[in-house]
């Protein structure tokens, strides 16, 4: 197939991506990785892009993007008051690092572990949206020393697992200790930027097999990065104005359903193929 008809076809689906994955991020607060690295994968796959680094190709691409959506975010939170500064300091040397481990990890690993690793705390993250309940406490505030020592890189390190920024940890652990809830939204878009510059960086050295889409440097794909940008810097704010016109709750559950069952799918193409 002419190249030419391939990148038609690719930035077809990819603005469908975007879109679908702004909506949901402005409607119900989810980050756009949480959609957009299964979205990737199914679209890359269909174009005949299927070897074994797809999903490092998937991970980065979706760092990338949360880079811009991040930054843009904290911006907005900021102008608000809404971000917790002294949170994001005392934790950011820990993400950091747990990020760096997790591309030297994602590095080394074939697209089948990465896809089973996926579907494992994709599994995770979407029992507990559907689950979850807003008066759970761990504590009573943030965590420090050694609790905070183990579990920032820990979060660093398995939101590059699965190629997402702060939110689907950040959230509900910043709830779970007791940060209310718009202040935990806007500390998480930081720790989003803290996750996505470090990863994307090594993701830009990784070496690739040949078989990549057209305009990919390192794990890092160009054309897909640039789209969805456009694509969600469109449409978050309609997700946004959804939100405000109706009660996200009961799509937060139905979307809830709708990741469980993806991350099954992922699973169940990671073992049997």
């Amino acid at each position: 197939m002419p190249e030419t008809v391939l990148l038609i076809q690719m930035g077809l689906m990819l603005m469908v991506i975007g879109a679908i994955a702004g909506v949901l991020a402005g409607l119900l607060g989810v980050g756009g990785g949480i959609v957009l690295v299964p979205a990737f994968f199914y679209a890359f796959q269909t174009l005949g892009y299927d070897g074994p680094q797809l999903m490092q190709m998937c991970l980065a691409t979706s760092l990338a993007t949360i880079i811009v959506t991040s930054v843009r975010s904290v911006h907005s939170h900021n102008k608000k008051g809404a971000v917790d500064w002294d949170i994001l300091r005392t934790w950011a040397p820990g993400i950091v690092v747990g990020a760096i481990l997790g591309v030297a990890l994602v590095a080394q690993l074939r697209s089948t572990t990465l896809q089973a690793i996926f579907g494992v705390l994709a599994l995770v993250v979407g029992l507990y949206m559907g689950f979850g309940r807003s008066e759970w406490r761990l504590g009573p505030a943030m965590p420090t020393g050694a609790r905070r020592a183990l579990l920032s890189p820990l979060m660093g390190f398995m939101s590059v697992l699965m190629g997402i920024g702060g939110g689907s940890f950040g959230v509900p652990l910043m709830s779970l200790y007791n940060t209310p809830i718009h202040r935990a939204v806007a500390t998480a878009a930081g720790f989003g930027v803290l996750i996505a510059v470090p990863s994307v960086i090594g993701f830009l050295l990784v070496d690739m097999a040949s078989g990549k889409p057209p305009f990919t440097i390192g794990a890092v794909n160009l054309v897909a990065f640039v789209i969805v940008i456009a694509m969600t810097l469109i449409t978050a704010p309609w997700g946004v104005k959804l939100a405000h016109a109706m009660d996200p709750k009961p799509l937060k559950r139905v979307f809830a359903v709708f990741l469980v069952l993806v991350a099954l799918n992922m699973l169940r193409k990671a073992i049997w193929g």
